[in-house]
């Protein structure tokens, strides 16, 4: 038999999880798949030990999905960020506080195993969603009024809209017939936790130098000592060599990476590395289904931008499909979500395709106009706080 549902989301992850809490607290019914049960420890096989930071417009998101008041008591504010360019000669060090523009920090900064857990058990308490771990999407046939779609446990779901959240790789994006178009940079990242001799008092830190960004996000405290969390940007070969390296070894080379901005490092977790890609689908959706996070584009981890874009896609079909609900899914309806996100997603993957192209340069001139732009963009009040309203993706 088939099961009828307004939005069927393939994806189990931040943003499908989001995206299913949300479309259900709009009274939508939701059935939200993943082939991976949500790991629900750090400590566990699979765990995801990367950390998101939510940026100041997500949070109105996840309040009205009835997400923050279970995330708000594991977050940590992120009030001010610092850079430093590390090159040859003095760092140059500026702060961006949030305090420019109210009285918000930029952000929130959560762990991503964390988020899942927490996700899951609010859709728990759903009745019109649904949560099916361990069930992935098979294929999909769209009509003018539906998208049937096969789930890899035998059953069919006939579905007003899909959503695919279901990563870089989209299963359902490839179902479409939607191609891509990808950029690489030879870069790898790698993720993991540290503890650290200085608290970062809610600071969050990108060190620059060459090869790409290391960056220090805030997290609560582990085990009674201060905690952060790291993304660490080089070339592929040198995150393959850092991944191997002995504990001891790799606390050494990552404390001299950071500058000691926080005093001696010392790894918390396991270390996970990725490529660094952006990858852009050539259309946002097709009949009946609508492409969101990374299943419709991949940024390089700088800026925070990566999921809080995806978080704005989710916005923007939310806000269409109140305004039309008998319209959801339909031709009109999606033709005015990939307009509207179109022009927002564009602008972000230049700026971050910019910085990174930046971050990765070596050499002194590459260091010398680091350095000086850094000195620019904050010492000028109107540029750095409209450089900051940018990158929250506010207009005010």
């Amino acid at each position: 038999m088939t099961r009828h549902i307004d939005i069927l989301v393939s994806g189990g992850g931040i943003a499908g999880l989001s995206a299913a809490a949300a479309f259900g607290a709009r009274g939508f019914s939701v059935l939200c798949v993943d082939p991976a049960p949500p790991v629900k420890e750090m400590a566990e096989a699979g765990a995801d030990l990367r950390s998101t930071a939510f940026l100041q417009p997500a949070r109105a998101l996840l309040e009205e999905a009835g997400l923050w008041e279970r995330l708000a008591p594991h977050a940590t504010p992120l009030q001010v960020m610092r850079i430093v360019e590390a090159g040859r000669g003095a760092p140059v060090i500026r702060d961006f506080d949030a305090a420019d523009l109210g009285a918000l920090p930029f952000g929130w900064n959560l762990p991503n195993w964390l988020l899942r857990r927490e996700m899951a058990a609010r859709i728990e308490e759903m009745e019109r969603v649904e949560f099916r771990a361990g069930t992935g999407f098979a294929g999909i046939t769209t009509r003018e009024d539906r998208a049937l779609v096969r789930l890899t446990d035998g059953t069919c779901v006939a579905a007003k809209l899909v959503i695919a959240a279901d990563g870089r790789s989209s299963p359902v994006r490839e179902a479409c017939g939607i191609g891509v178009r990808t950029r690489r940079y030879g870069q790898k990242a790698l993720a993991f936790a540290v503890t650290h001799e200085r608290p970062h008092d809610n600071v969050s830190t990108e060190v620059h130098r060459s090869g790409g960004p290391f960056t220090l996000v805030p997290l609560p405290d582990h085990e009674g000592r201060p905690s952060s969390a790291v993304i660490w940007m080089e070339p592929g070969r040198e995150i393959e060599r850092l991944a191997a390296l002995p504990v001891s070894d790799f606390d050494i080379e990552a404390t001299a990476r950071s500058e000691r901005v926080l005093g001696r490092l010392h790894l918390a977790t396991a270390r996970q590395s990725w490529p660094i890609i952006m990858q852009t689908a050539r259309a946002l959706g097709a009949q009946r289904v609508a492409l969101v996070a990374e299943a419709a584009h991949v940024m390089p981890p700088i800026g925070a931008q990566g999921l809080n874009t995806s978080l704005a896609d989710i916005a923007c079909l939310i806000d269409l499909a109140a305004a039309r609900p008998e319209g959801l899914g339909d031709r009109a309806m999606l033709e005015t979500y990939a307009a509207r996100r179109a022009g927002d997603i564009a602008l972000r993957e230049h700026g971050i395709d910019a910085l990174n192209r930046l971050a990765m340069a070596g050499g002194p001139l590459a260091q010398h106009l680091r350095g000086a732009g850094l000195g620019v963009m904050h010492d000028v009040a109107p540029l750095r706080r409209g450089l900051m309203r940018l990158g929250l993706g506010v207009r005010r």
